[in-house]
């Protein structure tokens, strides 16, 4: 199936220019991107007449499908707080693909989503990648097992010493638990004759081997640089989730070359690691050079504000640029998936989305959604 797209404005979020150009699809993927473009076997031609278009917003970290809409507690599913290990548990068995937040996710341009386990546990599980549209799981998924969550801080502090009186009781004990565990993982792997399968530790080899992301839910600075010495300690390929007060040690960031999904930023304080929570971080990062992406959090902001927060971010000295890729190409590179998603490129899935303004005017609403090469949402 061949669709022609027409004098589409498109923000090149790579060669970071906009052009003026047409765009070939063909089974769901970009086939070509030129100035003038004929096809006459095209079942369908769409003229822009110069709207602007984007690539599919992405985000990098939430809890969509795990926690949700208009459905309360029983509706929250996202943390096992039986355990602080559970790298065993997958995010792809307990995302409902009808939960309501995936139909205002993709309305409001969002059309890759990277969900999975909240941050009770210091190793909660895997999230995985998906396209916010889909009869069924099976159809969304871009990728089951795209990074392993573990987290710092106050939360696993909270869940476990304070609410149930055991272990973590303190961040010492939650990085002895973080570090125990990976060491046993490195000991099991490399000595697993007559041994009775370890499935928490079978999890974990992916992450060990540097296959796998880890995504460390850091807010503070000193569990920000906790994370890093961990992850230097065992090599491992990471991000920094949150990364509240990373402009408070940027300079140290960009020394260790670390990666950042930023945000919630649209937030309130409701814990003391949020104390130091500002908008004007996404700027700090950009003019530093680190690398970041923003998330949402979900249900923390609510997904269909992806576009509205990075709008804040930029009204806070980010440049309009660097807001666009935190929610496009970098929100792939760093989850994985900038093989299929994340920009407007030859090859890569035919996920865009067509803007009556700006995307970062706070009055803008898509004109046109496609997930795929197949219009999902139209106001054309």
């Amino acid at each position: 199936m061949k669709i022609i797209i027409k004098n589409a404005y498109l923000i090149d979020v790579i060669e970071e220019r906009e052009i003026k150009t047409d765009l070939l699809i063909e089974d769901g993927k970009i086939s070509k991107i030129a100035p003038s473009i004929k096809e006459e076997k095209a079942i369908k031609t769409i003229d822009l007449k110069g709207k602007k278009v984007t690539p599919g917003l992405i985000d990098p970290h939430c809890h969509i499908g795990l926690y949700e809409e208009g459905v309360g507690e029983i509706g929250h599913l996202g943390n096992e707080k039986s355990d602080p290990v559970t790298p065993n548990l997958d995010a792809i068995y307990a995302i409902n693909p009808k939960d309501e937040a995936f139909e205002k996710a993709y309305q409001a341009g969002v059309t890759t989503v990277v969900t999975g386990p909240g941050s009770a546990n210091v190793i909660g599980g895997t999230f995985c990648a998906l396209k916010t549209y889909g009869e069924t799981i099976d159809d969304m998924v871009i990728k089951e097992k795209v990074a392993m969550k573990s987290a710092l801080g106050e939360n696993p502090i909270r869940v476990y010493g304070k609410s149930q009186n055991k272990t973590p009781m303190t961040r010492m004990a939650t990085a002895a638990i973080f570090r125990e565990t990976l060491i046993k993982t490195k000991n099991y792997l490399n000595n697993k004759e007559n041994k009775e399968q370890n499935f928490k530790l079978e999890a974990l080899k992916d992450v060990i081997e540097n296959k796998m992301i880890l995504k460390i839910h850091a807010h503070r600075s000193d569990d920000i640089i906790t994370a890093i010495k961990i992850a230097k300690e065992f090599d491992l390929n990471f991000t920094i989730e949150h990364c509240t007060e990373g402009h408070l040690i940027a300079k140290y960031l960009k020394k260790e070359n670390v990666k950042a999904i930023l945000g919630p930023l649209m937030a309130s304080k409701p814990k003391y690691e949020l104390k130091n929570l500002t908008m004007k971080a996404a700027a700090v990062l950009e003019k530093e050079g680190i690398e970041f992406a923003l998330c949402t959090d979900h249900p923390v902001i609510p997904i269909e504000y992806h576009a509205v927060q990075a709008a804040l971010a930029i009204r806070e000295g980010l440049s309009e640029m660097k807001a666009l890729q935190a929610i496009t190409i970098n929100a792939a590179k760093l989850t994985g998936i900038d093989d299929r998603v994340g920009s407007l490129e030859a090859g890569k899935d035919a996920d865009l989305v067509v803007w009556e303004k700006s995307p970062f005017d706070f009055r803008s609403k898509p004109l046109l959604v496609m997930i795929n090469g197949e219009e999902i949402y139209s106001n054309l």
